[in-house]
């Protein structure tokens, strides 16, 4: 792969990266209210809710602000919390990213295993009992939202059964050994991960399911069938890799978004993850906090597609043209 198509791709990606950064910042100054508003004090007198906006810097004009604001960026401060009591951003979203991670990366993981073979299963035995059953299931968990699979889950299995916690991360209290506390966030995982990868293979197998299908009209895979290898070799070796093609794209965009999280999921379930914490912010008008979990969420994904160009261009020599 030549170093200019890198470099175009890495250039597309920067720009884009730029055009985010402002875009993260309007679009938050953009909204009704303003974070002071949100101390539901009403005896704070005028000269305290000055100080307040001129300590988060907003006393200054829209133009400064833009401008200190790409100023921090750049140099790697994204300011400090106001729902949080002046704890530095990157603290407070790196604390809600490892669950986070925990609990899509898993997802995302299990999907991707279960249902690129679900998807190439039933491609290859168009019209059979693992067809029927397997597209039918995928296309009812696909237009499922997580928190619609999640509510009967919780229902059945933690309130009704009683196997699994019904929310957060950790039981708390007790002095735990790293044994038990292992197995304490594993309990806590499964309901939430089972939501998130029922709703993941749905997409995976649907889109895996259409490119076998594609796939299998192929010159070469008759000529592999003509030389009369089994099906189990040839769906192998030679319909799997191709069909993987546009699968790429949609694992490097799903991957991005691990680092956003499923907003949804981490509501129902109550998961300590960026989800719940972009919630949070919202609620109090944290723009630093905001713009700090929105950039990481932006900047994943763009990242995420140039690593899948990057891919694509190893797979398909074509696309470097």
């Amino acid at each position: 792969m030549s170093s200019r198509y890198i470099l175009r791709k890495l250039l597309n990606a920067l720009v884009t990266i730029l055009a985010i950064v402002i875009l993260n910042f309007v679009l938050f100054r953009m909204m009704p209210g303003s974070p002071e508003r949100q101390t539901r004090n009403p005896n704070l007198r005028p000269e305290v809710i000055a100080a307040m906006r001129e300590r988060w810097g907003l006393d200054k004009s829209i133009q400064e602000q833009l401008v200190l604001y790409l100023k921090s960026t750049a140099t790697g401060d994204l300011g400090y919390s106001i729902k949080y009591r002046g704890q530095p951003v990157t603290d407070v979203v790196l604390n809600a990213t490892g669950p986070t991670v925990l609990l899509i990366g898993l997802g995302e993981a299990i999907a991707i295993v279960v249902g690129l073979w679900l998807g190439a299963r039933s491609g290859w035995r168009r019209g059979g009992s693992i067809d029927r059953v397997g597209n039918a299931l995928s296309l009812i968990f696909y237009s499922m939202p997580y928190f619609v699979i999640g509510m009967p889950l919780i229902i059945i299995f933690a309130s009704g059964l009683g196997w699994f916690p019904t929310s957060g991360m950790t039981t708390p209290g007790g002095n735990k050994t790293p044994l038990e506390a292992v197995f304490d966030v594993g309990r806590h995982l499964v309901l939430p991960l089972t939501a998130v990868a029922l709703g993941l293979i749905g997409a995976y197998s649907i889109l895996m399911r259409s490119s076998i299908v594609e796939t299998r009209s192929e010159d070469y895979i008759t000529t592999a069938r003509a030389k009369g290898l089994p099906d189990a070799r040839i769906l192998r070796s030679h319909a799997f890799p191709n069909a993987l093609l546009p699968m790429v794209t949609l694992i490097a965009i799903n991957l991005g978004y691990v680092v956003a999280g499923a907003i949804t999921a981490e509501i129902v379930f109550n998961w300590p993850g960026l989800g719940t914490l972009t919630v949070q912010a919202l609620d109090a008008r944290d723009y630093p906090l905001l713009q700090a979990i929105f950039l990481l969420i932006a900047v994943s994904v763009v990242l995420a597609n140039f690593a899948a160009d990057i891919v694509y261009g190893y797979l398909d020599p074509r696309v470097r043209v």
